[in-house]
């Protein structure tokens, strides 16, 4: 596991002690291409600490793992690889053809993510970030000191996810499936729109950050 803008090998169960220094913590979510990860760059480059939730998954998905017992228990041996290790095909050909299948992965792996998730930020100061697709769909809001949701239109982000090689059937089958975004913007305590220039882009992320740095006072600058 790897966070934006903290030093490598920053591993749950390997890394230093929790800190006691201030922080606030930021579940950071958006619909498809609207322009979520892009935000999280930003601020990571602003001093923030990213977690990105898919690579949470992904560590929780290696061998010896919770995240792979689970997957076992729920799957069969069959859905991991020889190693131990979830075996992604797999997993997909089951849990993501069937709802009901994946409602039980997603109920079985979530909580995982945001145990993992409270480890890494015990350990940073200053603005931490989850950057996570079905943040609230997890039942993770309340957890946060704030969420930021990224919006864009659905025509803006359906040419975007074209652009970006789905086809346009595909982009259209995944807007569709995650619905007009009505429960994430009313869960966000502050939305950023990502539907004109890059500028006005960078403008909205540093207001974001110059109001998460007054929220921490004087010792949570970073």
């Amino acid at each position: 596991m790897s966070e934006r803008g903290v030093d490598g090998g920053d591993r749950a169960g390997t890394s230093p002690a929790p800190t006691s220094g201030p922080r606030i913590l930021v579940g950071l979510t958006g619909g498809l291409a609207a322009g979520k990860s892009t935000v999280a760059k930003m601020l990571a480059e602003r001093g923030a600490t990213v977690v990105d939730a898919d690579r949470l998954v992904a560590d929780l998905y290696r061998p010896g793992e919770p995240g792979a017992a689970r997957v076992r228990e729920l799957f069969g041996p069959e859905a991991l690889d020889t190693a131990g290790a979830v075996d992604h095909r797999a997993l997909a050909a089951r849990a993501f053809t069937d709802p009901e299948q994946r409602r039980q992965l997603e109920a079985a792996i979530h909580p995982l993510v945001g145990e993992r998730f409270r480890q890494v930020a015990q350990r940073h100061e200053g603005i931490v970030v989850l950057e996570a697709t079905l943040l609230v769909e997890a039942g993770w809001a309340d957890a946060f000191d704030l969420v930021v949701s990224v919006e864009a239109p659905p025509d803006v982000r359906l040419a975007r996810a074209i652009a970006r090689g789905l086809s346009a059937d595909e982009a259209r089958r995944r807007l569709a499936a995650q619905g007009e975004g009505d429960a994430r913007r009313a869960a966000a305590g502050r939305l950023i729109w990502n539907d004109g220039e890059r500028e006005e882009l960078e403008r909205q992320v540093d207001e974001l950050v110059r109001d998460l740095r007054l929220r921490l006072g004087p010792g949570g600058a970073r």
